[in-house]
């Protein structure tokens, strides 16, 4: 039997690690090139609350000019971050809980993961009502009918049924999205702008009274993509990378447009019309805005781009990251499709029209035990291990990530001290938790687990042998536990398709 054959058979197994979807993704399994890589980040980019963000800096005091250079900059430091932590899936394919069993072990992975996971959904929820409102406005005008709660169950079982057809039709909603993304920011800059010089106000030289910083602000945005700077490997393992590019940037050079330019200017320039909003009208939701300013099929039109917007962020940024940690949580018995309906469900719960108006203390909170976790998912990765690691073990129940039982001491640790004392200063959890938690891993890490637990990543004279993709190879299952690495030249020219994960 060919080897990709006996590959697809094995991949349908279940144990309580091993599922479909969460294993390594292969050089031939990785559909995503950099334009399309880009779309997706453009559409996620565009998230509704993102104009709270420039809106609350206008307001605080902040000039407009400021608060778009300020929310430019912190999203050139956030993408820097993404771009280290997406080696983890253009290197080995690995998933965000997966590779979270090496520092937290197979078992400990599972608190980090699931609240990541939680956050996601929560994400979805609130993208959901806000795209809900948009159709409600909608509904409003076409039939008269009036009831958010609807349209909310419509859109969320929309979304979710699109998303479980798979990263090729996240691929391609996003690139519809985008110009339409375009489209709408053009014209509430140029409707808001002449908006507020009917009302004598210059955008660029108004000052509200208020004492927001710049800092809080910056960290504030950092906060806000905390979540997919953590767990972008989701992503990236389906990004198209060149077999035996052994160069970082090589390596990753189809997702460095993504996260250095569409990431930080779409997100700046979102922010800016939040803030102009705000400077013309006192409001920042642009819902409510074109609500007020637009009518007849010009209403109908932008509010339809607002919810494809709302759209193209959830299913690549809060559903599958979700769905994907729900799985790990239970691969046994949880397939991505019932994955993706439990996230949906999941958001629905959290009430996300109550988190909406705590915005920034939620992004604090979380934020603070997000970055915590980066941290430590950095100094594993590139200090302990130098990018090596042990793929078959992560999928084995007595390897040695088992580690005390299945838990890593030293992450899970790391990850509560440092993550408590940001929460204690919110305003400034990603520069508190990042930092702590990268050098409380390592301290614990080389004198409390490395000298009882070995890691033959660490130990190995050949490094080599704990390499995928720069090595010009793939980590195949090969069924009943066992694991290797094939070469891309080997893997058949029919690929095992992963599309519909």
């Amino acid at each position: 039997m060919a080897l990709a054959n006996r590959m697809e058979i094995a991949e349908h197994e279940r144990t309580s690690l091993i599922e479909e979807s969460i294993l390594p993704t292969q050089i031939n399994q990785r559909p995503l090139g950099f334009m399309g890589y880009a779309w997706i980040w453009v559409g996620i980019a565009v998230i509704i609350a993102t104009y709270s963000l420039g809106a609350a800096g206008v307001g605080g005091g902040v000039g407009l000019g400021a608060v778009i250079l300020t929310i430019l900059l912190a999203n050139i430091a956030i993408g820097a971050f993404m771009v280290l932590t997406a080696d983890i899936g253009t290197e080995h394919g690995l998933s965000f809980a997966v590779y979270l069993r090496a520092p937290f072990g197979i078992h400990g992975t599972h608190l980090p993961a699931i609240s990541r996971g939680i956050i996601a959904a929560c994400w979805f929820g609130i993208q959901t009502y806000l795209g809900a409102l948009a159709l409600n406005g909608i509904g409003e005008y076409f039939f008269g009918f009036s009831n958010w709660v609807v349209w909310y169950v419509v859109f969320g079982l929309l979304q979710v049924g699109q998303t479980a057809l798979g990263i090729r039709s996240v691929e391609r909603l996003a690139a519809l999205a985008a110009p339409a993304i375009i489209a709408i920011t053009v014209w509430m800059y140029f409707t808001l702008e002449g908006l507020a010089e009917t009302k004598g106000v210059n955008i660029w030289t108004f000052r509200a009274e208020g004492q927001m910083s710049l800092m809080v602000l910056f960290i504030a945005n950092m906060g806000f993509w905390s979540t997919l700077a953590i767990d972008i490997p989701n992503l990236t393992r389906f990004v198209k990378t060149e077999a035996g590019a052994k160069g970082f940037f090589q390596r990753n050079r189809n997702i460095l447009l993504a996260q250095l330019v569409a990431l930080p200017v779409t997100q700046a320039l979102i922010a800016g019309i939040g803030g102009v909003s705000f400077i013309a009208t006192g409001n920042w939701n642009p819902i409510e805005v074109i609500q007020g300013d637009a009518q007849g099929l010009s209403l109908v039109v932008l509010l339809l781009l607002v919810v494809l917007a709302q759209w193209s962020t959830n299913n690549s940024a809060n559903l599958i990251p979700a769905a994907l940690t729900f799985i790990n949580l239970a691969p046994r018995f949880i397939g991505y499709k019932s994955a993706v309906a439990l996230a949906g469900i999941v958001g629905t719960l959290c009430f996300p029209w109550q988190i909406l108006n705590n915005l920034f203390v939620f992004l604090g909170y979380y934020g603070a035990f997000l970055s915590a976790i980066g941290g430590i998912m950095v100094a594993d990765y590139y200090v302990i291990r130098r990018r090596r690691l042990n793929v078959p073990d992560l999928y084995a129940s007595n390897g040695q990530y088992r580690y005390s039982g299945g838990f890593n001491i030293a992450g899970l640790a790391a990850w509560f001290i440092a993550g408590a004392i940001a929460a204690w200063y919110s305003q400034y959890a990603f520069i508190i938790g990042f930092p702590l938690g990268f050098v409380i891993y390592l301290v614990l890490m080389k004198s409390m687990v490395l000298p009882f637990h070995q890691q033959a990543e660490v130990r190995t004279s050949n490094g080599r042998d704990y390499l995928a993709t720069s090595e010009g190879m793939s980590w195949a299952y090969l069924g009943q536990g066992r694991f290797d690495r094939v070469s891309a030249d080997s893997l058949s020219a029919q690929s095992v398709g992963r599309e519909d994960l």
